[in-house]
């Protein structure tokens, strides 16, 4: 009875600051975003990178041909970086679409990385998010997290951002934290800390997206269409090899700017809305996974025997699985125009 009582505690408690979500959501970060040309470069995919008019938003193209992707023109020694992304709608199962920051292209076997990866489903708006935390080649150590969304990411656009600095790492759907990492020292090369590139991408990942790879892109729904706008990348542009600012005497004036924003602070109330996501979004944490690390949590988890019960040995939520819309309801809800803060589930 006590563990019954302490689990509907939590089921209180989480409701309760699941209200307070649409009030962090309510004003957007002030940042300045940016057109394609003035910050990015077309990566692969040719046709499939389509730019708009004003050059404001890019559409990412996955067909029989090839998937597409884009890179910014510079490397990055932290900042905060963002996007407004509509995903693909319809069957999507075994389709990956990512915004991510990454140096693989110089650190080939020590690179680091932060992910956003949207996977795809059979139930047309049912994208699965997943955000990735690798440092210094550490792919054997992932750092992995699965969420639903309170939405559906296919009516319309909604921001995703990395807040990247030296002592931690903030994942935001719209202005709401779903993911915080705070640099343990234990972690030691396993923090990223080289400079990194921001990427976006549209890809076929059929041998693993969707339920394991059981279900593969079916290109009778292509071509997927993915729209990304109000780009937006703050910080300080670095050389990658030598690891340093380009700008050295702005370098500090950067990071102190960066550190203090509001967008890098998370304060009691975005707390109280990154437990309530999590609590009923999160699908799948690394941090209860003691299968695949049976000699513990990883330094950074704060964990509690009272979350514990909520999850399996394998990292899995008991209570948070992804279930088919209602038949009629496939493309998903006009009502789903709320942000992260607000939930259409």
């Amino acid at each position: 009875m006590a563990a019954k009582a302490r689990v509907s505690l939590t089921a209180v408690l989480a409701a309760a600051a699941w209200a307070c979500l649409s009030v962090v959501a309510a004003s957007a970060f002030d940042v300045p975003t940016v057109a394609f040309e003035e910050g990015f470069s077309p990566l692969f995919g040719d046709g499939n990178l389509v730019r708009s008019s004003d050059d404001r938003s890019v559409r990412l193209l996955l067909d029989r041909r090839s998937g597409s992707g884009f890179i910014s023109s510079d490397y990055y020694l932290h900042g905060f970086f963002s996007a407004s992304i509509k995903l693909p709608k319809d069957y999507t199962a075994g389709v990956v679409v990512a915004f991510y920051l990454s140096n693989g292209d110089v650190y080939e076997k020590t690179h680091d990385e932060l992910d956003f990866e949207f996977l795809g489903s059979r139930w047309g708006g049912q994208w699965r998010v997943q955000t990735n935390v690798y440092g210094n080649g550490s792919t054997s150590r992932g750092r992995e997290e699965r969420y639903l969304l309170p939405f559906d990411p296919t009516v319309e656009a909604h921001s995703y951002s990395i807040l990247w600095a030296p002592t931690h790492i903030i994942f935001y759907v719209d202005d709401t934290p779903i993911r915080e990492v705070i640099r343990h020292p234990d972690m030691g090369g396993d923090f990223p800390a080289k400079p990194m590139a921001v990427y976006a991408t549209i890809w076929d990942g059929s041998a693993w997206a969707t339920d394991g790879g059981k279900y593969k892109v079916n290109y009778k729904y292509a071509p997927f269409a993915s729209d990304f706008s109000e780009l937006a990348v703050v910080g300080s542009r670095a050389d990658p090899v030598l690891r340093v600012p380009r700008r050295d005497g702005a370098a500090h004036q950067d990071l102190l700017a960066l550190m203090t924003a509001d967008y890098a602070v998370v304060t009691p109330r975005k707390r109280a809305a990154m437990r309530a996501f999590r609590a009923r979004q999160m699908t799948y944490t690394v941090c209860y996974d003691a299968v695949r690390y049976a000699d513990g949590p990883f330094p950074e988890c704060d964990n509690s025997d009272e979350e514990r019960e909520s999850f399996s040995a394998w990292g899995e939520s008991k209570t948070v699985v992804m279930r088919p819309r209602a038949r009629g309801r496939r493309r998903g809800r006009k009502a789903g125009r709320g942000r992260a803060g607000v939930s259409s589930s």
